[in-house]
């Protein structure tokens, strides 16, 4: 363990510790499984998730939703924020400094980047019998696949938030703008041109919205089906191989993206637009088309209306390639996981708490708020009117999407129901994203070649820095795109044969591998 944490240290010599860290005194007794009515006090690591709400608040444990959430299952928390857009390094940095919360929230599976081989250490205690014991609820709920996502060596490490609908991030378009062009709704990478060319003409300052690193801003990746991610893996005449070196259709990608730029179909300064700037383009009405999660289009288009009352948002199947397929890359079962630390005396209680997240009263709290402040009863049914104004909007979503920790993050199923737009939604996830979506061979835990070798190793949903940075160079026409297999053969060459060669064998011997699941 010291051992661990001393190469953690000699990585990021020097780096400050995570901002926002536990500013509570906590006694070394707290806690600790037992019949008592003491509260189970214990403090928890968790991003930010660029949530406007989450930024903005001074002080997130005196958040009022915080304290009633306390309140509810007599807990004392001590939230300890992870900047959205520094997690990896920062979470790096606590465990190289040792400054580990009780309970650490990751963003996946045990064997995730920002996890910097925690788990192999022992930091973490095995859960196995504590869910047993305390945790029936998330055992019912919880599916399979969850479960083994935060599995290692045959025993579960955390607690996993799930998804039961793979497919999440979609297109959205401003249907008020499309209907203004009287086009119809676009299918084809040529189709969906031709739109943001009319969208153009509207005087749209951004008629594909773009984002830094191409995140969520890569469909037309998609259509070709090379995504540049950890995922996406494919066998061609025996050798497993990442989808980004089928050179003919990343170029294709690539020069759809060139056009776009070269015809200010997309902003010329999308390589730097961060999260913030790129939702706040969107809802200043700026943009006529995007990829989100399709679970906040309700939200997004009550904050929109703020700026533009005649905006009307509508997901659309993703631009589709050769294939006559697309969408965006299929996430994994596991989202957000909670770690609890090894030697922390209330580990009992702690499980209890998460086992509450899949109550009824928990559903009824993250769903509606307060009886009698945010919703009411009549009849014995609870009646409730989603927020219109953009800083309500921030709040509800807060609630029902942050803080509720554990639960299924397809949608909201609850909150839904109460409107026709909501069941209309609910309808969009049944037919057009349970239809579309990209996937490729998984390796579980992830590949040494690439954790060797962090320049050439993609993230979840960004492309590894050596090729993203020509991919950037090659969209601004400051490189050529008929280079990339030159792009490949640098990848290679900076340690990607050794990738190959370890998904190979592990493909070959059924080792750690998931097949696609679309």
């Amino acid at each position: 363990m010291k051992k661990w944490i001393g190469i953690c240290l000699a990585i990021v010599m020097g780096a400050t510790v995570i901002a926002g860290c536990s500013n509570k005194d906590k006694e070394e007794t707290a806690g600790g499984a037992s019949n008592t009515p003491q509260k189970t006090e214990f403090s928890i690591s968790m991003r930010t998730l660029a949530f406007n709400y989450v930024e903005k608040s001074p002080d997130l444990n005196k958040d009022k939703w915080v304290k009633k959430l306390e309140e509810m299952t007599n807990t004392d928390l001590d939230i300890v924020l992870v900047p959205h857009k520094e997690f990896e390094q920062k979470m790096v940095q606590m465990f190289a400094t040792n400054d580990i919360p009780d309970v650490v929230q990751g963003s996946g599976g045990v064997n995730g980047k920002e996890m910097a081989g925690s788990v192999e250490a022992g930091v973490f205690m095995p859960l196995d019998d504590l869910l047993q014991q305390n945790g029936q609820n998330l055992l019912k709920v919880i599916p399979k696949e969850a479960w083994e996502n935060v599995t290692y060596q045959g025993k579960i490490y955390a607690i996993p938030e799930f998804l039961s609908n793979p497919s999440r991030r979609a297109t959205w378009i401003r249907k008020d703008l499309l209907d203004q062009t009287g086009l119809q709704v676009p299918k084809t990478v040529d189709e969906y041109l031709t739109v943001l060319r009319a969208f153009k003409k509207l005087g749209i300052e951004n008629p594909y919205m773009g984002r830094q690193d191409f995140k969520y801003a890569d469909a037309f990746f998609g259509a070709y089906d090379v995504f540049p991610y950890l995922t996406m893996f494919e066998e061609v005449n025996g050798q497993v191989q990442p989808k980004f070196m089928d050179s003919e259709n990343m170029m294709k990608a690539l020069q759809t993206y060139n056009t776009m730029y070269t015809e200010g179909l997309i902003n010329k300064e999308f390589a730097t637009i961060n999260p913030t700037n790129y939702k706040n383009a969107i809802l200043s009405g700026k943009a006529g088309m995007w990829t989100m999660n399709a679970n906040e289009l309700l939200q997004w288009e009550q904050q929109l209306k703020a700026s533009t009352p005649s905006a009307k948002l509508e997901i659309i199947a993703s631009p589709v390639g050769p294939d006559g397929k697309g969408g965006s890359y299929l996430y994994g079962s596991a989202t957000r996981t909670y770690f609890i630390k090894e030697g922390t005396k209330n580990a009992a209680d702690i499980v209890k708490f998460f086992d509450w997240m899949l109550s009824e009263e928990a559903e009824t709290f993250f769903t509606f708020g307060i009886k009698d402040e945010t919703y009411k009863e009549e009849n014995g049914k609870i009646v409730y009117t989603s927020p219109t104004d953009s800083v309500a909007v921030d709040e509800e979503r807060y609630r029902q999407s942050f803080l509720w920790l554990v639960q299924d993050t397809t949608y909201n199923k609850g909150a839904l129901n109460t409107t026709e737009e909501g069941r209309s939604l609910i309808n969009v996830y049944d037919t057009i994203l349970a239809n579309e979506g990209r996937d490729g061979i998984q390796f579980d835990p992830r590949l040494d070649a690439l954790v060797k070798n962090p320049d050439i190793a993609p993230n979840s949903d960004t492309a590894p820095p050596v090729l993203l940075t020509h991919m950037v160079k090659m969209v601004y026409g400051k490189e050529p795109i008929s280079d990339w297999p030159k792009v490949v053969e640098e990848w290679l060459s900076k340690g990607g044969n050794d990738v190959i060669k370890e998904a190979t064998e592990k493909y070959n011997n059924k080792v750690g591998v998931t097949m696609p699941r679309r």
